[in-house]
């Protein structure tokens, strides 16, 4: 990944509800969510919530399939594990053994109540 691509990714991610919308897509792996469910759990307009999902599509975070008349939206899982891998590349100057807590933090993928979704 260049540092252009994350760039856009992380711009993709700081606005409020497009980081809701991820978390809430991350939640529903690996069925997805249509785009109209997405909006009314996070209390949206639709056509807002199509902009929204539009600019994370581009940055890499979701991606959409038709099915019949709905769009199905999923996260990149895929785009996760990349933008962690661009992040953690040359972790700690060569030396690993630094990392050493923070991956075991990302191995257990334990995730406080506090941190669901919809917080």
């Amino acid at each position: 990944m260049e540092i252009i691509n994350a760039t856009t990714s992380f711009a993709a991610l700081s606005q409020e509800t497009r980081l809701k919308a991820f978390r809430l897509l991350v939640s529903h792996e690996p069925d997805g969510l249509p785009a109209g469910e997405i909006a009314r759990n996070l209390g949206v307009p639709h056509n807002t919530m199509s902009a929204h999902l539009a600019v994370l599509a581009r940055a890499g975070w979701v991606s959409s399939q038709r099915q019949s008349r709905q769009i199905i939206y999923r996260a990149s899982l895929t785009h996760v594990e990349d933008v962690i891998q661009f992040l953690l590349k040359d972790c700690c100057a060569g030396h690993p053994e630094l990392c050493g807590s923070l991956l075991d933090s990302l191995s257990a993928c334990d995730i406080n109540p506090s941190d669901k979704p919809n917080s």
